[in-house]
């Protein structure tokens, strides 16, 4: 009886080594496939935000996948429109024209008579840019009777010529220089009604609008009444219409 119970436990020990020999054959397959596995997956997986469009993205270290869908870049701005040409004020290109009309004073001295003779002055300007024009004007003034007689001293007259003036504020100081010729209606013992004129002179327009300036203006006058040349002074105050 013993002998068969040593017999079957004899049996039981050799399968057991049978079966531990046959599972040490296997076991290195199966650690080569764990293994492979795990070096796809041994980098620790981290949350990172993207600097590029602020989402956040998965990074185990040698991918990253991002965690939301990449927002569309932002339009462009449009470009800044181009600023208007109407100014108030400034070195403006958009009125090159200027009527000037004013109260007119002139001393008239020459050898025949003397007078204080006021009038009108119209002056009409053609800007070719920001500083330089081409001008003529047109003067008629009045005196008081001469010689004793119901006979009132008259000038009218016409020139032509160019001004250079600033226009970039609101005080615009210019200079102007005309020829042109006179007609003094007046009967003298010297004769001559017609002679040529010059003028030369200073003034300043104040712009108290786009289309609106306040002028002052004093001009030396230059005549050659009576066969003698006569040197007199020209003031005018008025307004200047820009269009």
């Amino acid at each position: 009886m013993k002998k068969a119970l040593w017999g079957v436990m004899l049996v039981v020990g050799l399968a057991w080594g049978v079966s531990a020999q046959e599972e040490n054959a296997v076991a290195p397959a199966r650690t080569n496939t764990a293994a492979s596995f795990s070096d796809n997956f041994s980098a620790p997986l981290t949350l990172a935000p993207s600097s590029d469009t602020g989402n956040f993205s998965l990074s185990n270290g040698t991918s990253t996948t991002s965690a939301f869908p990449s927002a569309a870049p932002a339009p462009a701005p449009d470009p800044a429109a181009p600023a208007p040409k109407y100014v108030f004020f400034g070195d403006r290109d958009d009125y090159r024209w200027q009527l000037g009309v004013g109260f007119d004073y002139l001393h008239f001295s020459s050898r025949a008579f003397d007078a204080n003779m006021y009038g009108l002055n119209t002056t009409l300007t053609y800007y070719t840019n920001s500083w330089f024009a081409l001008e003529g004007t047109a003067l008629e003034v009045f005196g008081p009777t001469l010689f004793n007689t119901n006979d009132h001293a008259k000038m009218f007259g016409g020139a032509g010529g160019f001004r250079i003036g600033g226009r970039r504020a609101r005080w615009e100081p210019f200079g102007h220089a005309l020829v042109g010729g006179s007609h003094l209606q007046v009967q003298t013992a010297y004769g001559g009604r017609t002679a040529i004129m010059a003028l030369a002179g200073l003034g300043v327009d104040f712009r108290v609008h786009a289309r609106l300036s306040l002028r002052g203006e004093a001009d030396w006058i230059y005549t050659g009444y009576f066969s003698q040349t006569q040197n007199n002074i020209q003031a005018v105050a008025g307004a200047v219409f820009h269009f």
